[in-house]
């Protein structure tokens, strides 16, 4: 009997060990609730000043944290749409479009553009993200990436009291039905398959390069993490990569309110942790 109860005993050990180093070495943010977090985290979060630079993914986001606002009075954060920080004062969450959606360059040009136009003086956080749109079928992954890398390491070098949050680029959902298996047994390509390895190749490049060094959103994670806390996943040539959760989307791509309250939670909570 003692023998049994010592084995026990290291079994039960070996997985809530295994358990708090998986969650810890992930850095990413998927058991907690907005009502694990203090009254004194939500006011010391209101105090940051916060840029987000997007486009319409950017504005389901925001439209999420709002709708968390209407259901947690206790959560106080001011948002405020403008390219010009240095006009107004206070602890804000500022936010507004940059570039244009297909070209993932021209948004972070514009991102480096605001923050060097009084932003960088000012912000204690900052962060811009592609859509699902700038990450297409004939995307050079690796260009993409290292013109961000390059430019933002520079706005890191130029700004060191700036905490600049990368953002893994969001998802779309994978053709199912009627439609895709005919498409599958003619041999054509199901929509949604390359385009989303695609994002995935840009996110691991990403994720590899910045995750332990700055703090990293992985969005595309928490687009793909069902409620009950499943992945999203497809395969193709014997690796799986993470899509979009249907339900979290009307149209394949948007985050519909489930969706937007589902991300938007995650970022604050991720915001709260990397304070």
């Amino acid at each position: 009997m003692k023998f049994s109860k010592e084995i026990l005993f290291m079994c039960l050990c070996v997985i809530f060990i295994s358990a708090y180093c998986v969650e810890q070495s992930s850095g990413r943010t998927f058991v907690k609730t907005i009502k694990d977090i203090s009254p004194e985290q939500w006011k010391q979060l209101s105090e940051q000043k916060i840029y987000f630079g997007h486009q319409s993914v950017g504005n389901n986001i925001i439209n999420g944290i709002q709708l968390i606002m209407e259901e947690h009075p206790e959560i106080k954060l001011n948002i405020i749409e403008t390219r010009d920080l240095p006009s107004v004062d206070g602890g804000a969450f500022y936010h507004s479009k940059v570039g244009e959606n297909e070209n993932p360059a021209s948004k972070t040009k514009d991102f480096v553009s605001i923050i060097e136009s009084g932003i960088g003086e000012k912000a204690d956080i900052a962060f811009h993200k592609y859509c699902y749109i700038d990450v297409n079928a004939d995307t050079d992954v690796e260009k993409m990436f290292q013109n961000y890398k390059e430019k933002i390491d520079a706005l890191k070098l130029r700004y060191p009291e700036v905490k600049f949050v990368h953002i893994t680029s969001p998802l779309t959902t994978i053709q199912t039905g009627p439609k895709a298996w005919v498409k599958k047994i003619l041999g054509r390509p199901i929509s949604g398959i390359v385009p989303n390895i695609k994002r995935n190749m840009f996110n691991q490049q990403l994720l590899d390069t910045y995750q332990n060094i700055d703090p990293v959103f992985d969005l595309a994670l928490a687009e793909a993490t069902q409620p009950d806390g499943t992945v999203t996943t497809f395969e193709r040539d014997g690796k799986k990569y993470l899509t979009l959760y249907k339900k979290y989307s009307s149209d394949g791509g948007h985050l519909n309110e489930q969706g937007q309250k589902k991300i938007a939670e995650q970022l604050l909570l991720f915001l709260i942790e990397n304070l």
